[in-house]
């Protein structure tokens, strides 16, 4: 399949509490439209920074062709921001171009303007946090219930997430939403093109930004922990990393671009840096309230309405993880009685246990799990326990795995954090 030539910004328009983004890929024209429940577009700051989201919204779309030149035109793009856009297309775009076997480091970024930054400054103890109905943000928001919080959700336009619904629900917060409609007929309408993951999470991140000033927040408290920034593979000389949105490289990154525009003293940073996903698991066990409502199997949160899984469906990657982190945590009975299945358990799932936990043939999954090492550490512990002595899986693989880190050493902080000392306790 050829690649495309040129990818250009043709303008982002505010209409109402509506964002609509225009994009050319070598005459194939999207629009994107994202509805803003509750915001106020007409403020500075957050026109400042739906341009920002703009840019970065735009590689939803350029991936159909992976085309050779990036034109930003006049769009108002800055030094900070034109690092992100690269290292989006770049690293954000890593797996989709490891899977087309494309090598995409030939692009060439042309056009953009100087930016006008603007002022802003929110209420120091209100924090926005972006809220998926998994453990992580669910355990962010404990964390921080010293702090005036909102939580963030992004819906798609087929129509808003159920079991995500009931877990916002159940915190009792306030919640400030955008729908987003992607192009679909944009892309349909250019039959020939390339498929694959983006940099979504960056993506939501910005909105969340959008929707934070408009709430006068002082910052946003995203929930990526420290394995996020953990790569798949390495490639043609470069890191793959299926989570690379949720990286510590990209949270400086957006950091850099969004003070650029409105200012540092708004803060991008994840509450859950410097954890390991054990901790996070140890963390959610306790609030038991959530136990019969959180989600993190994907197919829960298919695009298309119909398709949607009622229920955890016990086979996928996470499905697998989340047991696999919870285990240690929870009784065996409390874990069937949440997933309705045993997956920890389950001899058709060993071969994708032995990935999770460094010992497949294949390399760590192209799914937002822990790192192998974690894994093994917490396979480690389960296999340990009386309650899963049966299960011959577990003590097999057990005996195979040698993670570098204890499990008591994964329930210390791991590496840096950027969160503000106002976010502690």
């Amino acid at each position: 399949m050829n690649r495309a030539q040129r990818f250009t910004y043709r303008g982002m328009d505010v209409v109402g509490d509506e964002l609509i983004g225009h994009y050319d890929l070598d005459g194939v024209t999207f629009t994107e439209r994202v509805s803003v429940t509750d915001g106020d577009l007409t403020l500075p700051a957050s026109r400042a920074l739906a341009g920002l989201w703009y840019l970065l919204a735009g590689l939803s779309y350029y991936k159909a062709g992976a085309a050779q030149v990036v034109d930003f035109g006049d769009q108002p793009v800055g030094a900070h921001g034109r690092a992100l856009l690269e290292a989006a297309l770049l690293d954000g775009l890593g797996e989709f171009a490891y899977r087309n076997d494309l090598d995409l480091s030939d692009v060439v970024f042309e056009g953009g303007l100087a930016l006008e930054p603007v002022a802003y400054a929110g209420l120091p103890e209100r924090v926005l946090i972006p809220f998926g109905g998994g453990i992580d943000s669910v355990v962010t928001v404990a964390a921080l219930a010293h702090l005036d919080r909102r939580l963030f959700v992004v819906s798609p336009a087929s129509g808003r997430f159920a079991p995500l619904e009931e877990c916002a629900a159940l915190t009792g917060l306030p919640v400030a939403r955008v729908e987003r409609q992607i192009d679909l007929a944009g892309l349909r309408a250019k039959r020939t093109f390339f498929n694959g993951h983006v940099p979504v999470t960056a993506m939501v991140t910005l909105l969340a930004c959008i929707q934070a000033v408009s709430q006068q927040c002082h910052g946003v408290a995203m929930s990526n922990e420290h394995s996020a920034s953990v790569p798949n593979l390495h490639w043609r000389g470069r890191a793959v990393n299926h989570q690379w949105s949720k990286s510590l490289e990209a949270e400086l990154l957006i950091a850099g671009a969004v003070a650029e525009r409105i200012g540092d003293d708004f803060v991008v940073a994840s509450f859950l840096r410097d954890r390991s996903e054990i901790w996070v698991g140890q963390q959610f066990a306790t609030l038991t309230d959530f136990h019969a409502v959180f989600r993190s199997c994907n197919r829960a949160f298919r695009q298309n309405a119909a398709d949607r899984a009622a229920q955890w469906c016990g086979e996928c990657d996470k499905c697998l993880f989340i047991n696999l982190v919870l285990a240690p945590f929870l009784s065996r009975t409390e874990l069937r009685t949440i997933f309705a299945s045993e997956p920890l358990a389950n001899p058709a799932l060993e071969a994708q246990l032995a990935t999770l936990v460094g010992l497949g043939r294949e390399v760590k999954p192209f799914e937002c799990v822990g790192d192998p090492d974690e894994s093994a550490s917490a396979l480690v512990e389960v296999s340990r326990l009386a309650a899963w002595s049966d299960v011959a899986i577990l003590a097999d693989l057990a005996q195979r795995v040698h993670p570098e880190r204890s499990f008591r050493e994964l329930l210390q902080p791991q590496g840096a954090s950027r969160v503000p000392a106002h976010w502690l306790r």
